[in-house]
């Protein structure tokens, strides 16, 4: 799955630098993540030096260098071994209301063509959880509030040690911002994440299953194992 989902991506990047000067891509930060972003650093022929990169969301409290952090996690996984032509990380020291705006500002300079991105146990895409959720969100990068089941998975997924270390909120690119790219790749290995797809897929568009309004958009292409498969 990581690597026909790599395989893909490849392709999208190789066409659109066969027609622009450069672009720019989001990277979610997650273990379903890895493998997919494995598989891509050894694709031939990309050259990364005219990709700009993003993340969609980052935790907020947690110490600089943390390993939780998600633009660490990133940087060493990918941002720091392929020489992309600049990354743009979240910083939500000191004031986070305006990390979020400088970063808003950072991704309106210019049209997103990929994100990269997963579906969370709760439906939630990048830290839109359901009861944060807007589809008609007006801002581009908010601060959240983390629900329990989205902070759960963080434990279950090995990133913390229990709960109580998982932080409660979070700086996230909200739903309109990440719809506005032109391609999605949605990356969604694991048995613990089939109800979540299938509600993606199959019920109703609604904020109760955030990743549903993926349907909405025009050229979202979802990679799942025999795990996450609903459908299997």
């Amino acid at each position: 799955m990581g690597r026909k989902a790599a395989h893909d991506i490849a392709v999208e990047i190789r066409t659109r630098l066969a027609h622009a000067a450069a672009m720019r891509m989001i990277f979610a930060a997650a273990p379903s993540q890895a493998e997919m972003i494995e598989a891509l650093i050894a694709e031939p022929d990309i050259d990364w030096r005219r990709i700009t990169a993003f993340h969609m969301d980052e935790y907020i409290g947690l110490p600089a260098g943390a390993p939780q952090r998600f633009a660490v996690w990133l940087r060493e996984r990918l941002f720091d071994r392929v020489p992309f032509a600049a990354v743009h990380s979240i910083l939500p020291e000191g004031d986070p209301h305006a990390a979020a705006s400088r970063y808003a500002a950072l991704l309106d300079a210019a049209p997103i063509d990929i994100v990269c991105l997963g579906i969370g146990v709760n439906g939630h895409i990048a830290f839109n959880d359901p009861p944060v959720a807007d589809f008609a969100d007006p801002q581009d990068v908010k601060i959240v509030e983390l629900d329990e089941v989205c902070r759960q998975q963080q434990v279950d997924d090995d990133c913390f040690p229990d709960l109580a270390a998982v932080p409660e909120q979070a700086v996230t690119l909200t739903i309109p911002r990440l719809l506005r790219a032109e391609r999605l790749f949605c990356v969604v290995p694991g048995a613990h994440k089939c109800v979540a797809v299938g509600n993606a897929l199959h019920g109703p568009i609604t904020t109760d299953c955030p990743a549903s309004v993926l349907r909405r958009h025009p050229d979202c292409t979802l990679y799942l194992d025999a795990e996450s498969d609903p459908d299997a």
